[in-house]
């Protein structure tokens, strides 16, 4: 066997190692969130749907299952930390274990910070920055006790660059990249990976419910399966691979 096939045998056995493998997903009603929860699914993973909107988990459980793979709803305010905990014992008690944790869930207003409400403040720093340092230590006791795992938070172009009316979501965004970093730093001599992935513009509600006026079409937007397999690639790359932080452009939007 050829050192180019030996390594194609590589790649092939780490991307058969999902299969069996539990994966919780927050935000997954809709989105980036479900387009990841129906991917790693596809893979052999087991899924635990987590999110606010019963109704659309239900939904894609439906779709999982009858695609044959397995997946579980848990409704929950993963800003809150005992509810977040109660998913992953849920998880555990369920499967035995967490092997891939995805901090997905996020949201945003489009306006001056002058404007915001107190309310929109804390929401936005609480659902995109506290339910991933939140998720994180919820997951990672586990993760270190089997010396094994991976965490993905899902960051933002906005990680990394400012843009006017957007100063607490680009706030918690700054901190989800450094958090992640700073994270792995401490929790990779224990075989644990934490990814940052980092999108621009995504065909998803965001920008709707944001109030958020993008001016690409909505088919040349990423679309939430480009970050899917992605973040699939980062669970199945040999043990000896990490992708710090990506980011990802749709080549509609300028990177300058």
């Amino acid at each position: 066997m050829s050192k180019d096939e030996s390594r194609q045998d590589e790649y092939a056995r780490q991307a058969e190692d999902l299969r069996g493998s539990v994966t919780i997903v927050t935000g997954a009603s809709s989105g980036i969130g479900a387009a990841i929860a129906e991917t790693f699914a596809e893979a052999g993973s087991r899924i635990v749907l987590v999110a606010r909107r019963q109704d659309r988990l239900r939904e894609l459980e439906k779709r999982i299952r009858a695609c044959g793979g397995e997946a579980v709803v848990q409704v929950a305010d993963v800003s809150q930390y005992s509810n977040i905990s109660s998913v992953v014992n849920h998880a555990v008690e369920l499967w035995g274990q967490v092997d891939i944790m995805i901090n997905n869930a996020g949201n945003a207003v489009a306006k001056p910070l002058v404007e915001s409400s107190i309310e929109e403040i804390d929401a936005q720093l609480d659902v995109n920055l506290r339910a991933v340092c939140y998720g994180c230590k919820a997951v990672l006791p586990r993760m270190l006790e089997r010396r094994a795992g991976s965490i993905i938070n899902i960051g933002s172009i906005c990680s990394m660059r400012h843009f006017p009316d957007y100063a607490t979501y680009v706030a918690a965004k700054f901190g989800v990249l450094g958090f992640s970093r700073s994270l792995y730093e401490e929790v990779r001599e224990s075989g644990i990976r934490v990814n940052c992935l980092c999108p621009a513009a995504v065909n998803t509600e965001w920008a709707e419910l944001a109030g958020a006026d993008l001016p690409w079409e909505k088919h040349e937007r990423l679309q939430p399966r480009d970050l899917a397999h992605l973040a699939l690639l980062c669970c199945t790359v040999p043990k000896r691979v990490h992708l710090e932080h990506i980011v990802l452009w749709p080549t509609c939007e300028p990177t300058v």
